[in-house]
């Protein structure tokens, strides 16, 4: 009989959950790990919206001797194991306005069908035509017994909007077929840990949880149980803060009479996204290291967001501020500080997995790990699809990082090729056959 096979009937014998299981066979002591010497290979598409500034963003030199601008100074620590793509283009035409094409075909490298979704003065339009490289690559990552794992992929997301519109979406399952993300932590932890059908419940999910956890850690080498501790440390956080919402909000509900339901509090939630950001990428962490997914995707915002960034001292919206002029030097400063907050976010999750042991292998989760981070626009104020922001970060891909590349405006449906190529699943064309007879971009590795 196959070890993980032995290994996981073992496990449950001893009556640990499933959802436990799924964690301690990912350890090399146990699990699947360690039947298999394959490299494990992780992708994540970070988005943030409107544009930079690329003055201050793109470094003036190519090659290894280049230098980090004020926006990108957080991933200093990274310069090694970072990589930034200029000159890479969403060429793609079409029915809808400069957002919609931006957020709507990044992924896909495809136009968007005509529909009803109206903005500003340009065509109306609807979802994109085709699949999105991250959906892509899930589905064929699922279709190998040995990189399939129990989710495929993870759609995280930090106060996207609740209407489904182009603006809100930029993953797609296939033609007209939009992924929501995610962007409740605790209904991502649902997703993860369970479906808990009343918040009364989950303290004693949680409790049988770590429950399970304990029967195996005698059973594991050193370093998995450490890891195995992390693991249930994070839960125990988890269920501490579902723990204080729940009692926050019976105590709400007790106040003698009928509660209204209000509209939602848009400032009162936006002043909650930096938790919210570092709770979601804590979760994408642990679930990487539970080899629940190998792609994710994590939105903040969405195209068009206008988040305000109160906590740096903004009180404008950052959709706004960015179809201010350059000469305009409040906005402008603050628009700089609100891209290098962004981009302290990304340094955030690349750290959490720089010092996360790779399960069942050698170096940390980010030598296995690439982070793409991008944007639906160039710069916001001239709405340019040119010189797309792409900052990669980690080594999953293989890819010779260290390095500032200049493409001198490719398509980057020639970029979405390499991203499949490197993850062994070259392709002949992905999206507009039209933008990629060059085939995948060369000097990446």
């Amino acid at each position: 009989m196959h070890s993980f096979v032995s290994r996981r009937d073992f496990l449950l014998k001893t009556g640990v959950s499933a959802a436990a299981a799924n964690f301690v066979l990912s350890l090399p002591s146990l699990g699947w790990a360690a039947a298999t010497k394959e490299r494990k290979q992780r992708l994540v598409f970070i988005f943030s919206p409107n544009g930079v500034i690329p003055a201050h963003f793109w470094p003036e030199k190519t090659g290894t001797d280049f230098e980090l601008k004020r926006i990108l100074n957080p991933l200093a620590d990274f310069k090694s194991q970072m990589m930034t793509l200029h000159g890479v283009c969403n060429h793609i035409k079409g029915d809808g306005d400069g957002h919609m094409r931006g957020i709507g075909c990044l992924l896909t490298g495809i136009e968007l069908f005509p529909g009803d979704v109206q903005g500003g003065s340009d065509t109306p339009a609807g979802w994109s035509k085709g699949i999105s490289v991250d959906q892509h690559l899930k589905n064929k990552l699922q279709a190998n017994p040995n990189t399939q794992t129990r989710f495929g992929s993870l759609e995280f997301g930090v106060m996207v909007p609740e209407r489904a519109d182009t603006w809100t979406r930029m993953s797609y399952a296939g033609p007209n077929s939009p992924v929501a993300p995610i962007d409740n932590p605790y209904q991502m932890f649902d997703k993860l840990y369970g479906q808990t059908k009343n918040r009364a419940l989950l303290a004693s999910v949680l409790d049988d949880l770590t429950d399970d956890f304990r029967k195996v850690e005698q059973l594991l080498s050193v370093e998995d149980r450490r890891m195995l501790q992390d693991h249930v440390s994070m839960v125990r956080e988890l269920e501490k803060e579902l723990k204080s919402e729940a009692e926050l909000q019976s105590r709400k509900g007790d106040v003698g009479h009928a509660v209204p339901k209000l509209a939602a509090n848009v400032e009162e939630k936006n002043d909650n996204i930096p938790q919210i950001t570092r709770m979601q990428m804590d979760l994408m962490v642990n679930s990487f290291a539970a080899d629940f997914a190998r792609i994710a995707t994590f939105q903040i915002t969405n195209s068009v967001g206008e988040p305000k960034m109160k906590w740096l001292g903004i009180e404008e919206g950052h959709h706004h501020l960015s179809h201010e002029p350059d000469s305009n030097e409040a906005a402008y400063e603050k628009l700089i500080k609100i891209n290098t907050w962004y981009c302290e976010q990304v340094a955030y999750l690349a750290k959490r997995l720089a010092e996360t042991p790779e399960p069942g292998g050698g170096g940390s989760m980010l030598d296995n790990t690439t982070l793409v981070w991008t944007n639906e626009l160039g710069k916001g104020n001239s709405h340019t699809r040119d010189n797309i922001p792409f900052v990669l970060v980690g080594g999953g891909l293989g890819f010779k990082m260290g390095q500032a590349l200049d493409f001198k405006k490719v398509s980057h449906n020639r970029l979405l090729m390499s991203f499949c190529e490197a993850m062994g699943y070259p392709e002949k064309s992905f999206g507009n056959p039209d933008h990629c007879a060059d085939g995948a971009l060369t000097g990446l590795v």
